[in-house]
């Protein structure tokens, strides 16, 4: 007689079920996060297209700050570097500093916020992770202890045959199907994600070093 998945489940031990348990809520919590970061990652990466081109429109910053505030969205990625760098810099420029003070101040202030968008691109990440390695080790002590439950049951049998200890060892080895099934998908987005936040701190590096390039130019202008 053929077990389905959920009787399977329902005829495990107590140890069995939990495990299982443990790696569904496991996989649900990881597929969660997919979604959120891939919806995240991606708003990041259209909105920072969209700022470079208007940054690179010689609309000057002014402007392109007062736009950017005027915005109901918090800025993020390049746009929010901007913020931070531009703000300061006119705030110690009417300070009446030396130009070397001001893009000192500003280079620190832009790379805590690099840091900061940093960290939020790569928020629960390190969940994915964590389910990615620790599943697939979950189920296999889940399966173990199940098919030792399923040779203990042996003990007091008068007759030791396959089909007496087929369905416990079915029920165990549901476990290790199900921390694959966690880990594989958390795997593949950890590495696809980790990849796509890297590219993006790069172009915010990248963006950082132009955008003091010409903060210098404009120091230099007004000495």
């Amino acid at each position: 007689m053929e077990l389905s998945i959920l009787e399977l489940f329902l005829n495990a031990s107590l140890v069995v079920k939990s495990v299982i348990v443990v790696l569904i809520m496991a996989s649900i919590l990881s597929w969660m996060i997919i979604f959120e970061r891939w919806l995240y990652i991606n708003k990041v990466k259209q909105e920072f297209l969209d700022f470079e081109n208007r940054f690179w429109s010689d609309s000057g910053l002014d402007s392109l700050l007062n736009a950017s505030q005027a915005e109901d969205n918090q800025p993020v990625g390049g746009e929010y570097i901007f913020q931070v760098g531009y703000l300061d810099y006119k705030r110690l420029t009417d300070q009446q500093l030396d130009s070397d003070t001001v893009l000192m101040s500003v280079q620190r202030n832009m790379r805590a916020a690099l840091s900061k968008e940093q960290s939020l691109l790569e928020k629960h990440l390190p969940f994915l992770a964590t389910v990615a390695s620790v599943s697939p080790y979950i189920g296999l002590f889940g399966t173990v202890w199940g098919i030792m439950n399923s040779f203990r049951g042996l003990a007091g049998a008068s007759q030791a045959t396959l089909s007496a200890v087929a369905p416990g060892i079915s029920e165990a080895l549901v476990a290790t199907a199900i921390g694959l099934f966690a880990a594989i998908p958390a795997l593949i987005a950890y590495n696809k994600f980790i990849s796509e936040s890297d590219s993006l701190v790069s172009g915010f590096e990248g963006f950082k070093e132009e955008f003091s390039a010409v903060l210098e130019r404009d120091t230099n202008s007004r000495a």
